[in-house]
């Protein structure tokens, strides 16, 4: 809606027609002329808009005796802050404006003077501190409530402003009005909302509403009441109830508050007035079903008669959020459709992970890059070994490395979180952890790593050494001292309906990188459509297949080195048959080998040593060995497909397996047709020279075997060339996957792993506008993609198009995915549920014009 300021009155009565708008008046006062229309009892109201606010800001204040005109002159008011989204915060509500010396006198023959001081009380107090800026120090003398405090206060008013507390209404709302007005157009107010998103010129309307005392005679009374509980989001009554109170001071109250309905642990306010009790659970249900959402009731009893303040919807966890949406959908009160536009797709990291709970205390000592969500508490360990060893004493622990390798692995596997000193989003560390759904922080530049000492030193100077505790926070990149107070991941029947859900609408298939069982087991737990990237490297670090591996580096001739892995065949084939097992005949998209064989020999002289007395060969050899292999730039010399064009036999012993585990696993059930991928492709006569050995040795397998099968075999498309030359490398292939973390860094020329350094300070200054690493660069690696997409296409139609990097699993960069014509997006298996709903909000919004989440916020 767009702010047509000029046409919108400054200042209108809430009524059920006045011309009130979210754009211009803010959600609180949109919110109560629903209520209005719901002919709920809301104290008469006021709504400034945000263009009278502004005007108020700048010195120019309207006419309020037409405001304090639509109230009765007795009559106490508040004002209330009312901002486009109530997230961006706003100043403090003043309650008791009109209260004087006068109205005092008066309000202590009908409340008594204790109610009256009361109410006079909070008002000087709210105005000394929030409208004439005294500092609250000085009155921390004045005794703690009744006649005397008030007149305490009002001559520790009057001996620091040298002069009398206002006691003309007008003067005081006046005086408040500008107060407010003014805090809004703060540098700090507007840097912090801006912070949540608003925009700088975001603007905020005020709401002046007659007061309902809450004291007095009779039941009076504040509080705040919803029906749902904000953590676990099922059906609860919830709130307190104060007598004597006004605001929100139920909710401050502690032990003085009352239960809202019966209860065994105190009284409640059912209990003092049953009628008022009643009225506010039909209110409340009301709402609920007109205002289409879970709203939290901020009331006042005045002798035992209801009255609805405001009403805000009701805050959430991540579990809550999803439980609230399918409710509303499967009561009828909202479509299927809009329950699922209305969870935000990236809070469920939240709810599949455990995480650090709301209301902790956090003694922060070290931020990083939040690379797997969920948090993590254990001791300090500092060696892959470490942590397998404190595993077996069932011991939770942290992995402290400077970066991870793939000899980390089975230690990340036996970790409870992993903390790095470098790396970033598609950092090793941080793609292993998202695929094990282990929590990860990396880039922790800010502390110092002491590996050789087992040591991390916090960014604050104190130390903490292996065995000590500490919690990694991957949603939010801060490492914590100690143990904090958790919530537990939350998996529940909600969620599975909303995935069901999401899977009936979206039109974009979803698939899981998977190196493992336990992966595959986890991405079919999570309804992936199958495997989009095996990473078939992994499966080469177990014990007892490292050493043939590396005696495999040292083979001197071909038939040396197909002799050797001849040993590993049976382990590989073993490995394949099982993912096909547990994919059940789904798709199964195998990487040929692609890390540079340097990865796989020792770096220490210790680990050099111990490789000489397992092969029998001198340690001078392995030395030489492991220098004629180094190389200044490994992740762009000797890997993927040029090994598999210059150390052939290593593709020819994988594709063997992968082709006899496929003939053993469709023994079982539907037919196999494995995927083989391609990796590091730049030229079409590198697949030429793949293709011709892999279809021999299918040719080979099915004429001992006797048997028949069909396999895909496609490229993964990491490099800028392979991109542009995609029309002559397509009709070689069955599909293009495209491995958008290399893809970015060769794009880019920059290192994933080193980049963490410095991209926050380049994000910070508008370098980019997100790091390209987690969110995909639609414009420079997208052009790449989109060039990919059409020339691929244009020269064979069948083809089929996806990616398999880790921005799979970031709703922006499946939209442009999804807009791009790609056939489907593969990601770490805890962030195959994240896709599958933003697909689907993908699908909703394309046809109705909505962008998730959206939700009545007020």
């Amino acid at each position: 809606m767009q702010k047509d300021f000029e046409q919108t009155p400054p200042a209108c009565l809430i009524t059920a027609t006045a011309p009130v708008a979210t754009a211009t008046h803010g959600g609180r006062a949109k919110c109560l002329q629903r209520l209005v229309r719901l002919d709920l009892p809301v104290p008469r109201t006021v709504a400034l808009s945000f263009d009278a606010v502004h005007s108020i800001a700048e010195g120019q204040m309207p006419d309020l005796d037409v405001v304090l005109a639509e109230f009765d002159p007795e009559a106490l008011l508040c004002v209330r802050p009312s901002s486009e989204d109530p997230d961006w915060g706003g100043p403090g509500a003043i309650l008791n404006i009109g209260m004087n010396d006068a109205r005092y006198v008066d309000l202590c023959d009908t409340l008594g003077r204790e109610a009256a001081a009361a109410l006079y009380l909070r008002f000087v107090q709210s105005y000394a501190v929030h409208v004439a800026r005294l500092d609250p120090d000085v009155f921390d003398d004045v005794e703690d409530g009744g006649p005397d405090a008030l007149s305490e206060i009002l001559h520790a008013y009057e001996a620091e402003t040298d002069e009398q507390f206002p006691q003309d209404p007008g003067e005081q709302l006046a005086a408040v009005l500008r107060s407010m007005a003014r805090a809004w157009e703060g540098t700090s107010a507007r840097l912090l909302r801006q912070a949540k998103g608003a925009p700088a010129d975001a603007g905020l309307g005020l709401v002046v509403q007659e007061m309902i005392p809450g004291v007095g005679q009779g039941e009076c009374g504040s509080g705040v009441l919803q029906l749902v509980n904000s953590t676990t989001g099922m059906p609860q009554l919830t709130g307190r109830y104060l007598s004597q109170s006004q605001g929100r001071d139920a909710l401050g109250a502690g032990a003085k508050a009352l239960y809202l309905g019966k209860d065994a642990r105190g009284l409640s306010l059912e209990e003092l007035a049953p009628e008022a009790f009643a009225d506010l659970k039909a209110h409340a249900a009301l709402m609920r079903e007109k205002l289409r959402e879970e709203m939290q009731l901020e009331f006042v009893v005045d002798n035992g008669r209801v009255h609805i303040l405001d009403g805000v919807r009701v805050t959430r966890t991540a579990q809550a959020a999803v439980r609230i949406a399918v409710a509303l959908a499967e009561d009828g009160v909202i479509p299927k459709e809009e329950a699922l536009m209305r969870v935000d797709a990236h809070i469920l990291n939240e709810l599949l992970h455990r995480q650090v709970a709301p209301e902790a205390k956090r003694d922060v000592i070290g931020r990083g890059i939040a690379a797997s969500p969920g948090a993590a508490t254990g001791k300090l360990v500092f060696t892959a070994a470490g942590a397998q060893a404190s595993a077996a004493r069932g011991e939770p622990c942290i992995l402290v490395r400077r970066e991870t390798s793939p000899e980390d692995v089975r230690g990340m596997h036996a970790a409870a979180g992993v903390l790095t000193e470098k790396g970033g989003m598609t950092s090793h560390a941080a793609v292993i952890g998202r695929g094990l759904g282990l929590p990860c922080i990396v880039g922790a530049s800010n502390m110092k790593f002491h590996s050789k000492r087992k040591m991390l030193e916090a960014a604050d100077g104190r130390v903490f050494n292996a065995g000590d505790t500490i919690t990694i926070d991957g949603s939010s990149g801060q490492v914590l001292a100690g143990q904090p107070q958790m919530l537990e991941a939350a998996e529940d029947g909600a969620l599975l309906t909303l995935l069901t859900w999401a899977d009936e609408v979206r039109d974009i298939g979803i698939r899981a990188n998977a190196d493992t069982p336990e992966d595959a087991e986890m991405a079919r737990k999570f309804n992936a459509q199958g495997i989009g990237l095996c990473r078939t490297e992994h499966m080469f670090f177990e014990p007892g297949r490292l050493t043939v591996m590396r005696e495999m580096i040292f083979a001197e001739t071909s038939s040396g080195r197909e002799a050797v892995l001849e040993r590993l065949l049976p382990m590989q084939r073993d490995d394949f048959r099982e993912l096909f097992r547990i994919m059940e005949g789904m798709p199964v998209c195998i990487r040929l080998f692609d890390p540079p064989l340097h990865e796989f020999l020792p770096a220490t002289k210790t680990g050099q040593r111990e490789l000489s007395e397992a092969l029998g060969i001198p340690v001078s050899d392995v030395t030489r060995r492991v220098e004629e292999m180094d190389e200044y730039n490994p992740m762009l010399g000797l890997r993927g497909v040029r090994l598999g064009v210059t150390v052939p036999e290593i593709y020819d012993m994988q594709a063997r397996a992968i082709f006899e585990a496929t003939l053993e696993a469709s023994k079982w059930g539907e037919p196999v047709v494995p995927e083989i991928m391609i990796p590091l492709v730049s030229a079409k006569r590198e697949v030429e020279l793949v293709k011709a050995r892999i279809d021999a040795v299918a040719a080979a397998v099915k004429f001992e075997r006797g048997e028949d099968f069909t396999y895909r075999l496609g490229v993964m498309v990491e490099t800028p060339r392979a991109a542009l030359r995609a029309g002559e490398i397509s009709p070689h292939t069955a599909f293009l996957s495209f491995g958008t973390n290399d893809l970015t860094q060769m794009t880019y020329g920059l290192s994933r792993d080193d980049a963490g350094r410095f991209m926050s300070e380049y994000v910070n200054q508008g370098v980019f506008p997100e790091d390209p690493f987690h969110v995909l660069d639609t414009d420079g690696v997208g052009e790449l993609l989109k060039l990919g997409v059409q020339r691929g296409r244009s020269e064979n139609g069948e083809i089929t198009l996806s990616i398999c990097g880790e921005h799979g699993g970031n709703p922006e960069s499946i939209a442009f995915c999804r807009d791009a014509g790609f056939d489907y997006v593969s990601c770490s298996p805890f962030r195959v549920p994240v896709a599958r709903l933003a697909a689907a909000q993908l699908a909703i919004g394309s046809k109705t014009g909505q962008v998730a989440p959206t939700y009545t916020k007020y």
